[in-house]
This record gives structure tokens, sequence and C-alpha cells, in this order.
């Protein structure tokens, strides 16, 4: 029996010590894509930095803002990313606390992607203010009775409980990688140390550790969900066509889910792609987020039909205009194509199992993630071109928006920027959590504080 003990302690070591090799490859090796690509970033955010510099110098006469369509492309930006950082609650919070399994692997992939986009979001709503050098004005003179004020309360509060929920798990793999990183850059090492917080993998740690996680996952839900509703009611709160909706909070919810869900499919079928991670990341946890995808898509469909049927029946005085611009005018090619190639046709897809495949995921979430872009700019500036009262003796340019070069250029660095947090964070930290994954293999903590 001692013999068969040994034998099985060996055994579980070999495979622990495979996993941690496995887990921080990305950590050990740099790619010539990896270069290609952080480089290809780094330009997109140097040209985004300089075309802020620009538009600071000049004002926002820059971008085709003006006292007809005050808001554009950087708000319908903001929107969007803050519909993506609630994946992390969806994955991270929903799915653990349900106990589903097979999340484990994407639960740090989600959380990364919800930082990024937080940050990329509080980003573009500053390059959205004309005066950014009153951003302090804010915290001064911000009065609660303001939704806007709600919003970067909680949008900052998210931003904290996502990243103490991507850190807390993090600890005991940070804790491995001191030990086991011993061929890196001293000041890298002891970055881990530091972070660590003194790891061993004791009992009382563990209970510690897994009851902050639990605490923290209830917590973010509601925080998460308030985000998007707060976020609705922004829109909602103001007297205009389009956007005089009490449905608004539980349709941004529920887009979000879904363009959440895309993109971490997105981010995943990349990982598993550039590190040859198709035993970590495999068919069947595509298959299941795929699933995932298919009831958030449904549910986001059902509240298109509502918000856009009623009023549609009804079209009452004010809203015939917009719809009218949506269902037949200026915005109509855009608008049926995210209605129908963008919503309806990956739903019909992704029922069939062959469709939830790496591949074929991949290309369908891609359609989902820009459809889902260009539905929040359907959002925003439609409606602000149909004003309630008549507006005279203004250019005839002001009764359209089309976004400037320089729009264009810093919308394209926000996204860089946030793909930047998620790469020099893959660079840096494992990615899939590597002691969880190892209890999932039945690998015990002795094992696991003896390597």
């Amino acid at each position: 029996m001692t013999d068969l003990y040994r034998k099985d302690e060996e055994i579980k070591k070999e495979q622990f010590q495979e996993l941690l090799s496995d887990l921080t490859r990305p950590l050990n090796h740099t790619s010539l894509t990896f270069k290609i690509w952080t480089g290809f970033l780094l330009l997109l955010a140097a040209g985004a930095g300089f075309m802020y510099f620009r538009q600071v110098q000049q004002g926002l006469g820059t971008t085709n803002m003006r006292d007809i369509a005050s808001w554009g492309l950087y708000v319908s930006n903001f929107v969007f990313l803050i519909a993506v950082s609630l994946v992390g609650s969806l994955i991270t919070a929903i799915l653990k606390l349900s106990n589903v399994r097979w999340a484990t692997p994407l639960t740090r992939i989600s959380e990364i992607i919800a930082v990024a986009a937080l940050i990329s979001a509080l980003l573009i709503i500053v390059v959205d203010m004309g005066r950014p050098d009153r951003l302090w004005h804010i915290a001064v003179f911000g009065r609660l009775q303001s939704p806007i004020v709600w919003d970067i309360i909680t949008v900052n509060t998210y931003l904290v409980l996502s990243l103490l929920l991507l850190y807390l798990p993090l600890i005991p793999d940070l804790a491995r990688l001191g030990s086991f990183m011993s061929h890196k850059p001293a000041w890298q090492r002891k970055m881990y140390k530091i972070l660590s917080l003194g790891w061993q993998g004791t009992g009382d740690q563990l209970k510690l550790l897994e009851k902050s996680v639990a605490v923290l996952m209830v917590i973010i839900i509601p925080v998460a969900f308030s985000i998007h509703t707060v976020t609705s009611w922004l829109f909602a709160s103001t007297l205009r066509p389009g956007w005089d909706s009490t449905i608004f909070g539980p349709y941004f919810v529920a887009g979000a889910f879904m363009v959440g869900a895309a993109a971490v499919i997105v981010v995943m079928y990349l990982i598993r792609r550039e590190y040859s991670y198709k035993q970590y990341l495999t068919d069947h946890h595509f298959d299941m987020i795929g699933k995932l995808l298919v009831l958030t898509s449904l549910v986001y469909l059902y509240f298109n039909l509502n918000e856009y049927m009623v009023p549609g029946y009804k079209m009452k005085s004010g809203e015939s205009a917009h719809i009218l611009g949506l269902f037949k005018g200026e915005f109509a090619i855009m608008f049926w194509l995210v209605q129908t190639v963008g919503l309806i046709l990956p739903i019909i897809l992704l029922v069939f199992k062959p469709f939830r495949k790496p591949r074929p995921l991949l290309i369908i979430s891609l359609i989902i993630v820009v459809g889902a872009f260009l539905k929040r700019y359907l959002i925003v500036t439609p409606t602000l071109l149909h004003p309630f009262l008549p507006v005279q003796n203004y250019p005839e340019s002001f009764a359209h928006y089309h976004p400037t070069f320089s729009e264009l250029v810093i919308t394209s660095g926000s996204f860089a920027i946030m793909a930047l947090v998620v790469t020099v964070f893959i660079r840096f930290f494992p990615i899939i959590p590597i002691c969880e994954t190892a209890h999932e293999k039945g690998i015990d903590q002795e094992t696991i504080n003896n390597q």
C-alpha cells in the first residue's frame, strides 16, 4: 500500500509539473506573431494619442459632433465597452456560483476582458469631454441627482470589484510562479513574491480565500447589473424619441451578456491557437459557451422585438420620424443588417452543433461583436437627429452625423488599449488558472504546495 501511495504521489507530481509548464508557456515564450501583434497595438494607441492631443488643442470641432448630434462615436463606444465588461460577472460570478465546472478555464479570461474594457471605457468617456481639465469638477461639484454621477460611481465600483475578483484567485498561482520562474529577472520574481502576499497554501488560507472570493462573486452581480442599468438610464431618463423607454435597463443588460460571451469566445480561440491549449480550451468548452451565447441572444432578441414593435405599431408623434429613419430611412441598411446578420442569423446557426465548433463559432462571434458595436451606434446617434423642438437656421450638415477620421482613429486606439491590457497580462500571468485546474484534475493541495 505504501508503494502504491508513493507511486500515486509521484504521478500527481509529474502531472502538476506538466500542467505548470503548459500554463506558464506564454510567460516564457514570445513568438514573432506576439511581437507583431503588440507592435501593431502600440502603433494604434500612439496614433490615437496623437489625434487626441490634436483634439485637445483644437477642441471637439475636430469631430462631427455639433449642436444637434452632441453624442457620437465616442459615447457609442463607451456603451459598447461597458457591455463587454459585463462578461466578468456572467462567467466568473453567475456560472461559478451555479457550480458550473466547465467555466473554470474561462474565468480569468473573462475577468481580464472585463477589466480591460472598463479601463478603455473610462478613457473614452474622458476623450468625449470638451474640457478634460475639468474632470475633477465631477468629484467636487457633482450632484447625486445626476445619472452621470451615478454612472461614474457604478463604473468605478465595478472596476475595483473586477480587479479584486481577478487578483484574489490569482494569489495561489503567483506563489507557484515565484518559485517556478527562477530564470526570470529579479524584479519579476520579486513582483510575484509581493503579489502572492506570503501565500503558503495552508488550510486556513484556503478557507479565507474561498470565502473572500464567494463574497465578491455575490456582491459583483448586483453591481454588474447596476452598471449597465445606470448607463441605460443616461438615455432613458431623457425625453427623446427612441430613448423614452421603460425596458432600457434589462434591454441593455441582455445585450451586454450577449456581446460579452461573444468577446470571450474570440479571445478563447486566439489563446487556444497561439499557445496550443486544445487540452485546456476544448471543443466542449466552445460548445457550452456557444449554447450560452444562444441563450443570451434569444433573450436579447425578445427585448429587440419589444423595443421596436410597440412604438412601430403606435407610430405616435415624435417617435415616428425616429422609427422610419431606422426602418427605411438613412439608417435602414445598418439597422436591418444588425438585426438579421448580427442577431437572428447567429441564433439560427448556433442552434446546430457543427456551428458551435471553434472556428465557425469564432466567425459567428466576430459578427456578433461587430453587430453589437453598430447596435450601440444606432441607439446613440439617430435619436439625437430627431429633436422634439424644430431647430432653425443651421447648416444642412448638422442634420447628419458621420464620424471623422480623428474619431475613428481614437476609437480604434481605445480597442488597442483594451487589447494591450489583455496581451500584457498574458505575458506576465497565467491566463488559465493553474491551481484551480490542478484541483479539478484531482491533484491535492499538498502536492501543489510541495512544488
